[in-house]
């Protein structure tokens, strides 16, 4: 029987060639907006998992206050006055465990040796500053930002423990400025790496939630303090847990996509924006990919190919190149400086308040926690610009009631209140501040640009345990007029609410002249 072959042809002949789906280009932010979520699962796990760094960071920051607190003495047998200064030698001896309580009480740092508490404390806070401009960069070029933490937290480890081993005052104080230089970037990398995620419209809740964190801290440390009395067996104690961040939590952190993206990796750029489509329940579509904000609307395939695989670099000069960023850059460290003044200010000058140290730290921490809620809240109903200029005037007029209190009887506890509703609204302006400071800046410089904030802020630091020492009022004094400063400052700075986060220089040049 003869085949006929025509019947193995289709009625209706194929096309020659399927027509090739058309590439659609989006920047991270409009990904996440229409594809795959602004603040899902992946974003919870990951910000959640991340932001644990700013608990180790407060442990190591303010694990400084029982440390080196002067502990309580009393008069020896047949003495009925005794003074730790004047005093007879042999008169007195320290309580709760002699020398091996504070560092104060082992090295004998009172009356004229008074300076070195505040000195170790300064120098830990100049660590910081250094580490903050050194690990700033190096999370924008060849760490990355999960790269950065993992060696903060490491080094924050061994430092850490190493000081708990310290046989004399000048290693300790080596020590701790090594403690703050790997200090310093923790947080300015955790707080990156948590939001960089992060859709537009969830940022701001997102980026005044970290600091519940760092308070969580705090109030943790106290317990820890309370538990562990010697000052060597709390610094083993506040140093264990960056282990265990180091070998369990950060396995299950992932790289910034923007990071990715602006070093030329877009394929694993890719595959993490996939993964929080799949986590989010969401789909991501195959003719979807990510670009750089002047790739979005360029045509030219060729340039686009190019481009993409382009490794874009900044570091802090370009910021300062920039008209644009210039000035932004001036004004935050301006505000970054005074803020920290009054937030440290205020969190070491507990020592004179006369009251219970454990107590009045966790009232502070506690303090902490409701002004960050208020703030998210207030956020993008307000505006960054106007919340920043009122919290720090807050501050500031509670700081300066404060100086023009006595400190005994009722009006010790007045001024107590007074610092607590101080910090209240400092806490505020610094959670704040990190979150402004991000969408002030494009993807290239960001860490960078928030580095050099940080060291201001650390600079700040620096400062404030040598304003605490002058005692009374004056402290007072000084962090209400840095609070209403500050708030005269962020009235220059321009409102970044619902404004998109640029990846490059050139990316926020066109975007802002858009605008």
């Amino acid at each position: 029987m003869t085949t006929n072959h025509n019947l193995r042809q289709p009625l209706i002949p194929p096309p020659e060639k399927a027509e090739k789906t058309d590439i659609e280009r989006l920047c991270i932010d409009d990904m996440l907006q229409k594809y795959c979520g602004e603040f899902g699962k992946w974003q919870m796990k990951h910000f959640v998992l991340t932001c644990m760094a700013w608990a180790l960071e407060a442990f190591h920051t303010m694990v400084m206050i029982f440390a080196d607190k002067q502990p309580e003495f009393t008069c020896e047998p047949g003495f009925m006055e005794c003074d730790v200064c004047g005093g007879e030698p042999g008169s007195w001896r320290w309580e709760g465990g002699g020398g091996v309580v504070s560092t104060v009480a082992e090295w004998g740092l009172v009356c004229g040796e008074k300076y070195k508490v505040g000195l170790v404390q300064a120098l830990f806070f100049g660590g910081c500053m250094i580490g903050a401009g050194i690990f700033g960069h190096l999370s924008d070029s060849k760490l990355g930002r999960k790269g950065s933490l993992i060696v903060v937290c490491i080094l924050n480890a061994i430092f850490g423990l190493l000081t708990s081993l310290s046989p004399n005052y000048l290693t300790y104080v080596v020590l701790r400025i090594l403690t703050g230089f790997s200090t310093g970037g923790v947080g300015l990398c955790a707080f990156v790496l948590a939001t960089e995620p992060v859709g537009p419209s969830k940022r701001g809740m997102a980026g005044m939630s970290t600091f519940y964190f760092f308070s969580g801290g705090i109030a943790l440390l106290s317990g820890i303090a309370y538990i562990f009395q010697t000052w060597r067996s709390l610094y083993i104690a506040s140093s264990v847990p960056s282990i265990i961040f180091v070998l369990v939590i950060i396995l299950f952190i992932s790289e910034s996509p923007r990071w990715y993206l602006i070093r030329g990796q877009n394929d694993n750029a890719m595959k993490i924006m996939r993964a929080i489509a799949v986590t989010n329940g969401k789909y991501l579509p195959e003719n979807v990919c990510v670009a750089r904000d002047e790739e979005v609307n360029d045509n030219d395939q060729k340039s686009i190919e190019d481009r993409s695989k382009e490794v874009i670099t900044g570091s802090i000069v370009d910021a300062l190149k920039s008209p644009l960023t210039r000035i932004r850059l001036f004004l935050v460290v301006g505000i970054n400086f005074t803020c920290s003044i009054v937030y440290y200010g205020l969190s070491l000058n507990v020592v004179n308040l006369e009251t219970n140290l454990y107590i009045n730290v966790l009232v502070n921490s506690v303090a902490e926690i409701p002004a960050y809620f208020l703030s998210a809240v207030l956020i993008d109903r307000f505006g960054r610009k106007p919340l920043g200029v009122g919290t720090q005037w807050f501050s500031g007029i509670f700081c300066l009631a404060g100086s023009f209190m006595g400190s005994k009887g009722i009006w010790k506890v007045v001024r107590m209140a007074c610092g607590v509703w101080g910090i209240f609204g400092m806490a505020a302006t610094y959670n704040l501040l990190f979150i402004y400071a991000m969408e002030l800046f494009p993807t290239v410089v960001r860490n960078a640009a928030l580095g050099c904030a940080t060291q201001a802020a650390q600079l700040g630091a620096i400062l404030a345990p040598f304003v605490v020492v002058l005692g009374g009022g004056l402290p007072f004094m000084i962090f209400g007029v840095c609070g209403i400063i500050g708030g005269f400052l962020t009235f220059y700075l321009p409102e970044t609410l619902n404004k998109p986060l640029y990846d490059t220089m050139n990316g926020m040049v066109d975007g802002e002249s858009e605008a």
